[in-house]
């Protein structure tokens, strides 16, 4: 297959990159930074600039045409800044205009896109430490809930051409190099980890390679469609987490850091980390997925022991 991934130098990204051109598919990476992407992922077929803010550049489009399928992963990063009001912005419209100005081009030329898979998140729910939440829930009322509700509707918009959308809300993705588990290491490492905030809030976790492979099962299987959790069965809460991770690395996990210092450093990104839903792959498994880290000690052991 012929397919487009967008965010093809971010953790998810590169992975699935790799295993595309592992498989045979040509793969064409679209990018803001074409030669940085390029220093990245180096055995792409191709390197397209897509910026979805720059009218005048137009050439992107023509990729499309013969396209089999999109793989939509360009997004601002969430925990990149402090959170204030442009930060925010751009997190809503990174992901909210960048969908839409590609299913409008796959909408207004005649492409052969077959199907649309695009990432979103799990705080699509919201928070809870009560209700557990599948595929079929409803939206939450926060400010990530209210992004990824905007962020589905424009995925959405595909289906109206025909063509099959799959919408992946990824939970806390574990890799030992980049992201939450890369920065909880360290710590660790020296005697100093423990749970963010109260620990009580639920931990959505899923290990990298089960993100990678989810995506894959999305985009091979065309009886799969809709809302996907990409988070593992074996969910635990922060302190469950922290604990299993210090006996893994053979350090404690004794020391909390307390909520109103995360709020001095993040502001109102701070809820990210001290809040957390109980989010379950209920459809994910149904649709025939296998995982290959469902407990959280094997994940763990495999990534940092």
């Amino acid at each position: 297959m012929k397919i487009v991934v967008t965010g093809a130098t971010g953790l998810i990204g590169k992975k699935i990159c790799k295993k595309l051109l592992e498989n045979g598919g040509e793969v064409i990476v679209f990018s803001r930074s074409p030669e940085k992407a390029k220093s990245l992922i180096t055995n792409a077929n191709k390197y397209v600039k897509w910026d979805y803010e720059d009218e005048t550049n137009t050439g992107w489009k023509n990729e499309l045409n013969n396209a089999d399928s999109i793989v939509h992963l360009a997004g601002e990063n969430v925990m990149s800044h402090r959170w204030n009001e442009a930060h925010k912005s751009n997190v809503l419209n990174s992901r909210v205009l960048g969908t839409r100005s590609l299913v409008e081009a796959i909408s207004k030329n005649s492409t052969n896109v077959k199907s649309f898979i695009s990432a979103s998140a799990v705080g699509f729910y919201g928070n809870s430490e009560i209700t557990e939440f599948t595929e079929d829930s409803a939206a939450g009322n926060n400010f990530l809930a209210d992004v990824t509700k905007q962020w589905e509707r424009e995925v959405q918009g595909a289906s109206d051409n025909g063509i099959r959308e799959v919408r992946i809300r990824i939970g806390i993705v574990l890799d030992k190099n980049e992201g939450a588990l890369a920065k909880m290491i360290t710590p660790f490492n020296f005697f100093i980890g423990g749970p963010l905030g109260d620990g009580k809030q639920w931990f959505p976790w899923v290990h990298v390679d089960d993100v990678t492979g989810i995506f894959l099962h999305a985009l091979n299987n065309e009886n799969v469609s809709g809302a996907l959790n990409a988070v593992s069965p074996g969910i635990v809460n922060m302190k469950q987490f922290c604990k299993e991770l210090g006996n893994v690395m053979k350090r404690p996990s004794s020391l909390n850091v307390p909520g109103f210092a995360l709020k001095i450093v993040l502001g109102e990104g701070a809820d990210v980390v001290t809040q957390g839903a109980k989010v379950v792959p209920k459809k994910t498994t149904e649709t025939g997925y296998s995982f290959k880290f469902d407990k959280l000690e094997r994940a763990l052991s495999d990534l940092v022991a």
